[in-house]
Protein backbone atom coordinates (compact mmCIF):
# COMPACT_ATOMS: atom_id res chain seq x y z
CA UNK A 1 0.00 0.00 0.00
CA UNK A 2 1.45 3.40 -0.97
CA UNK A 3 2.44 5.47 2.07
CA UNK A 4 4.73 8.52 2.99
CA UNK A 5 8.09 7.76 4.66
CA UNK A 6 9.40 10.15 7.03
CA UNK A 7 13.42 10.20 7.05
CA UNK A 8 15.27 9.30 10.10
CA UNK A 9 19.34 10.08 11.07
CA UNK A 10 21.18 7.30 9.58
CA UNK A 11 19.13 6.48 6.71
CA UNK A 12 19.42 6.54 3.04
CA UNK A 13 17.39 5.53 0.26
CA UNK A 14 18.99 2.42 -0.73
CA UNK A 15 17.98 1.79 2.86
CA UNK A 16 14.45 2.81 2.41
CA UNK A 17 13.74 0.93 -0.82
CA UNK A 18 14.79 -2.28 0.33
CA UNK A 19 12.54 -1.76 3.48
CA UNK A 20 9.79 -1.71 1.70
CA UNK A 21 10.63 -4.35 -1.05
CA UNK A 22 12.55 -2.13 -3.51
CA UNK A 23 15.63 -3.19 -5.27
CA UNK A 24 16.40 -0.01 -7.02
CA UNK A 25 15.82 3.78 -5.00
CA UNK A 26 14.91 5.15 -8.68
CA UNK A 27 11.56 3.71 -8.33
CA UNK A 28 11.18 5.85 -5.28
CA UNK A 29 13.22 9.34 -6.44
CA UNK A 30 11.99 9.15 -9.63
CA UNK A 31 8.03 9.05 -8.82
CA UNK A 32 6.30 11.93 -9.63
CA UNK A 33 4.71 12.37 -6.33
CA UNK A 34 8.38 12.81 -5.23
CA UNK A 35 9.06 15.87 -7.81
CA UNK A 36 9.37 19.01 -5.17
CA UNK A 37 11.65 16.25 -3.19
CA UNK A 38 13.50 15.16 -5.42
CA UNK A 39 14.19 19.03 -6.71
CA UNK A 40 14.75 19.73 -2.97
CA UNK A 41 17.93 16.87 -3.08
CA UNK A 42 18.68 17.05 -6.20
CA UNK A 43 21.85 14.83 -5.16
CA UNK A 44 19.80 11.59 -4.04
CA UNK A 45 22.95 10.06 -1.55
CA UNK A 46 22.02 14.07 0.60
CA UNK A 47 19.10 13.51 2.20
CA UNK A 48 17.98 14.83 5.85
CA UNK A 49 15.71 13.81 8.91
CA UNK A 50 12.40 14.91 8.30
CA UNK A 51 12.35 14.68 4.99
CA UNK A 52 9.21 13.09 3.75
CA UNK A 53 9.13 11.02 0.77
CA UNK A 54 6.34 9.09 -1.34
CA UNK A 55 6.59 5.49 -1.10
CA UNK A 56 4.46 3.88 -4.29
CA UNK A 57 2.52 0.27 -4.88
CA UNK A 58 4.84 -2.30 -5.74
CA UNK A 59 3.83 -3.27 -9.18
CA UNK A 60 3.55 -7.11 -9.58
CA UNK A 61 5.82 -8.52 -12.52
CA UNK A 62 4.81 -11.72 -14.02
CA UNK A 63 6.64 -14.24 -16.40
CA UNK A 64 5.37 -16.82 -18.70
CA UNK A 65 6.76 -20.15 -18.30
CA UNK A 66 6.08 -23.75 -19.42
CA UNK A 67 4.01 -25.56 -16.97
CA UNK A 68 4.76 -29.45 -15.61
CA UNK A 69 8.11 -28.10 -14.82
CA UNK A 70 9.80 -26.58 -12.08
CA UNK A 71 11.22 -23.26 -12.52
CA UNK A 72 13.81 -21.35 -10.07
CA UNK A 73 14.02 -17.38 -9.97
CA UNK A 74 16.42 -15.79 -8.80
CA UNK A 75 15.84 -11.55 -7.31
CA UNK A 76 19.12 -9.94 -6.93
CA UNK A 77 19.42 -7.87 -3.52
CA UNK A 78 19.20 -4.45 -3.59
CA UNK A 79 22.99 -3.01 -4.21
CA UNK A 80 24.67 -0.37 -1.65
CA UNK A 81 28.20 0.71 -2.53
CA UNK A 82 30.52 2.58 0.40
CA UNK A 83 32.93 4.59 -0.74
CA UNK A 84 35.39 6.49 0.92
CA UNK A 85 38.58 8.50 -0.26
CA UNK A 86 41.13 8.57 2.06
CA UNK A 87 43.97 11.40 2.23
CA UNK A 88 46.71 12.37 5.14
CA UNK A 89 46.53 15.81 6.79
CA UNK A 90 48.19 17.43 3.67
CA UNK A 91 45.23 16.69 1.74
CA UNK A 92 47.12 14.23 0.29
CA UNK A 93 45.49 10.90 -1.01
CA UNK A 94 46.86 7.74 1.04
CA UNK A 95 47.37 5.52 -2.47
CA UNK A 96 47.92 1.66 -2.58
CA UNK A 97 47.96 1.36 1.37
CA UNK A 98 46.83 -1.73 2.87
CA UNK A 99 43.60 -1.38 4.78
CA UNK A 100 40.75 -3.39 7.13
CA UNK A 101 37.34 -2.34 6.92
CA UNK A 102 34.97 -3.45 9.56
CA UNK A 103 31.05 -2.78 9.30
CA UNK A 104 28.68 -4.38 11.68
CA UNK A 105 30.87 -7.61 12.29
CA UNK A 106 31.69 -7.93 8.62
CA UNK A 107 35.21 -8.16 8.25
CA UNK A 108 36.95 -6.88 4.71
CA UNK A 109 40.90 -6.12 3.70
CA UNK A 110 42.40 -4.67 0.65
CA UNK A 111 44.29 -1.73 -0.82
CA UNK A 112 43.24 1.98 -1.56
CA UNK A 113 43.73 2.84 -5.08
CA UNK A 114 46.47 5.17 -6.80
CA UNK A 115 43.40 7.62 -5.67
CA UNK A 116 43.35 6.52 -2.38
CA UNK A 117 39.43 5.13 -2.61
CA UNK A 118 38.10 2.60 -1.32
CA UNK A 119 35.04 0.80 -2.55
CA UNK A 120 32.97 -2.01 -0.94
CA UNK A 121 29.33 -3.06 -1.44
CA UNK A 122 27.64 -3.23 1.92
CA UNK A 123 24.68 -4.39 3.42
CA UNK A 124 21.71 -1.68 2.80
CA UNK A 125 20.90 -1.98 6.52
CA UNK A 126 24.20 -1.12 7.61
CA UNK A 127 24.93 2.04 9.92
CA UNK A 128 28.01 1.64 11.60
CA UNK A 129 31.95 0.58 10.88
CA UNK A 130 35.20 1.37 11.19
CA UNK A 131 38.34 1.91 9.42
CA UNK A 132 41.92 0.56 9.70
CA UNK A 133 44.66 1.94 8.18
CA UNK A 134 48.19 1.00 10.00
CA UNK A 135 48.05 2.57 13.64
CA UNK A 136 44.53 5.05 12.45
CA UNK A 137 41.09 3.71 13.31
CA UNK A 138 38.32 5.32 11.32
CA UNK A 139 34.82 5.34 13.00
CA UNK A 140 32.20 5.09 10.61
CA UNK A 141 28.51 6.59 10.38
CA UNK A 142 27.02 5.16 7.18
CA UNK A 143 24.61 7.76 5.75
CA UNK A 144 25.01 10.07 8.94
CA UNK A 145 26.28 13.07 6.45
CA UNK A 146 23.60 15.55 6.25
CA UNK A 147 22.85 18.49 3.08
CA UNK A 148 24.80 22.12 3.68
CA UNK A 149 21.69 23.28 2.27
CA UNK A 150 18.13 23.65 2.73
CA UNK A 151 17.55 21.87 6.32
CA UNK A 152 15.95 23.41 9.30
CA UNK A 153 19.47 23.18 11.14
CA UNK A 154 20.69 25.61 8.45
CA UNK A 155 23.18 22.91 7.27
CA UNK A 156 25.46 23.20 10.14
CA UNK A 157 25.35 19.59 10.97
CA UNK A 158 26.36 18.61 7.11
CA UNK A 159 28.90 21.43 7.42
CA UNK A 160 30.39 19.93 10.94
CA UNK A 161 30.69 16.45 9.67
CA UNK A 162 32.20 17.30 6.52
CA UNK A 163 35.20 19.96 8.54
CA UNK A 164 35.50 16.91 11.05
CA UNK A 165 35.98 14.68 7.60
CA UNK A 166 38.24 16.68 6.47
CA UNK A 167 40.61 16.73 9.78
CA UNK A 168 38.93 20.37 11.44
CA UNK A 169 37.66 19.55 14.83
CA UNK A 170 34.17 21.31 14.96
CA UNK A 171 32.90 19.61 18.11
CA UNK A 172 29.91 17.49 18.28
CA UNK A 173 27.92 16.96 15.03
CA UNK A 174 24.84 18.60 17.25
CA UNK A 175 23.37 21.21 14.51
CA UNK A 176 24.54 24.20 16.92
CA UNK A 177 26.99 26.78 15.83
CA UNK A 178 29.22 27.24 18.45
CA UNK A 179 32.87 28.20 19.20
CA UNK A 180 34.61 25.11 18.27
CA UNK A 181 32.70 25.06 14.45
CA UNK A 182 33.45 28.45 14.28
CA UNK A 183 36.80 27.97 15.18
CA UNK A 184 37.21 24.89 12.43
CA UNK A 185 35.40 27.21 10.00
CA UNK A 186 37.98 29.60 10.65
CA UNK A 187 40.59 27.10 10.07
CA UNK A 188 39.47 25.65 6.88
CA UNK A 189 38.80 28.91 5.36
CA UNK A 190 42.54 29.76 6.28
CA UNK A 191 43.71 27.07 4.26
CA UNK A 192 41.57 27.97 1.48
CA UNK A 193 42.06 31.20 0.01
CA UNK A 194 41.22 33.59 -1.21
CA UNK A 195 38.31 32.71 1.11
CA UNK A 196 37.68 35.27 3.95
CA UNK A 197 38.69 34.30 7.31
CA UNK A 198 35.63 35.31 9.07
CA UNK A 199 34.11 31.88 11.05
CA UNK A 200 31.00 32.28 9.03
CA UNK A 201 30.22 29.14 6.60
CA UNK A 202 28.88 31.37 3.61
CA UNK A 203 27.29 30.74 0.31
CA UNK A 204 31.39 30.96 -0.98
CA UNK A 205 32.75 28.90 1.90
CA UNK A 206 29.64 26.31 1.83
CA UNK A 207 30.39 25.83 -2.22
CA UNK A 208 34.83 25.38 -1.46
CA UNK A 209 33.87 23.33 1.04
CA UNK A 210 31.06 20.56 -0.57
CA UNK A 211 33.82 20.72 -3.61
CA UNK A 212 36.76 19.80 -1.38
CA UNK A 213 34.87 17.02 0.80
CA UNK A 214 33.21 15.65 -3.00
CA UNK A 215 29.23 16.51 -2.14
Amino acid sequence: MATNHTVKQGECLVRIAAQYGFRDYRVIYDHPNNQEFKKKRPNPNLIYPGDVIYIPDKEPKTESVATGKAHEFQVPAPARMLRIVVEDLDGKQVASTPYELEIEGQQFTGVTTAAGLIEQPIDPEAETGALTLGRYVWPLAIAHLNPVDDTPDDGVSGIQARLSNLGYDPGPIDGILGPRTEAAITAFQADNPPLDVDGICGPQTRAVLAQKYGC
